[in-house]
């Protein structure tokens, strides 16, 4: 049957400066989409946990629009639960997420749709530029290089959530229960060959950055961890380079000492090498412990997110 809807999935924390100006320029591309395509536009809105008056806005702005739905969590979970929640809410024959700081342009929709409808049930918006510069934007350079090296499978390492999926596409997606998610990962694992759409990612339109410094740190590390075993080898291969080498170094000594060869009583080497051994042996354990830390959550078997309530116009179609 022809496509008849698509849905936008957007998480939504204490972005009250700028959601005036989203919702204008998002329902714009609505009208756009409906002309152009004669899709039914859906806009889940998922409110994770502000504590500023962005769930006053978005429930005025459901209450007049029947294509605003909210889910209103019960606190804040995070970006990627928050994400998973508007995904299995979403009804439309494809979903498109996005960020809802308006980095990622509502008006590049339509050409996530175009290439959809040619036939593609994964369109991903490949990010030609960001906006970071400075420090920041050298971390996110180097972690999409790390990425890249480190995954286990083909991944875009310059794509963000920022992307569309056909409906099947997102019922395979959801069958995926991991509580650590890192979606640009789980998209491409569940394979459909995605074609990319190419865009500047913009600067904020108003108010601060939501994601911390650690928050950020973990989600490299949920990417990271979630789809390579990588680290763990590398543990393998440090410690038969350290263990060979130290092998080596013990016949060395050895000989010295059965010729007399510059003998030097002191505490240099032994010092060397249990500070080289110890270090080495508490990155391990750190490593370790980042898988070990994630099969306990994943055993804890607790839902990734918790709703409040879910405010919709009651006469909506």
């Amino acid at each position: 049957m022809p496509a008849r809807s698509i849905s936008i999935v957007m998480p939504i924390y204490n972005e009250e400066a700028l959601l005036d100006e989203l919702f204008s320029r998002m329902l714009r591309v609505f009208d756009s989409i409906q002309t152009e395509f004669g899709l039914v536009c859906e806009w889940v809105l998922v409110n994770d946990g502000s504590r500023d008056h962005s769930l006053e806005m978005m429930t005025a702005k459901a209450s007049s629009d029947s294509r605003v739905a909210i889910i209103d969590l019960s606190r804040n979970f995070g970006h990627q639960p928050a994400i998973q929640a508007g995904l299995e809410y979403a009804s439309g024959d494809a979903v498109v997420v996005m960020d809802g700081d308006l980095q990622d342009p509502p008006e590049l929709i339509p050409e996530l749709i175009r290439s959809w409808q040619a036939g593609n049930k994964v369109v991903v918006a490949q990010r030609r530029s960001r906006a970071e510069r400075g420090i920041k934007g050298m971390l996110f350079g180097l972690f999409h290089s790390m990425l890249g090296k480190l995954s286990d499978m083909k991944m875009d390492t310059g794509s963000g959530v920022f992307g569309l999926m056909d409906r099947r596409a997102v019922n395979d997606l959801l069958k995926l229960h991991e509580r650590n998610r890192f979606l640009p990962g789980l998209r491409a694992w569940v394979g459909y060959d995605p074609a990319e759409v190419l865009y500047d990612r913009e600067e904020r339109a108003a108010g601060k950055p939501k994601q911390s410094f650690a928050r950020l740190v973990k989600y490299g590390f949920d990417a990271i961890f979630s789809f390579s075993l990588k680290p763990l080898r590398a543990i393998w291969t440090l410690g038969f380079i350290v263990s060979t080498f130290s092998f080596f170094y013990a016949l060395y000594l050895l000989l010295m000492r059965l010729f007399n060869i510059n003998v030097v009583a002191g505490f240099t080497t032994p010092t060397v090498a249990i500070l080289l051994l110890g270090g080495v042996q508490l990155i391990s354990i750190g490593i370790l412990g980042e898988y070990l830390g994630r099969i306990y959550d994943e055993v804890k078997q607790r839902p990734h997110y918790i709703i409040k309530e879910v405010i919709r116009r009651p006469n909506a179609d």
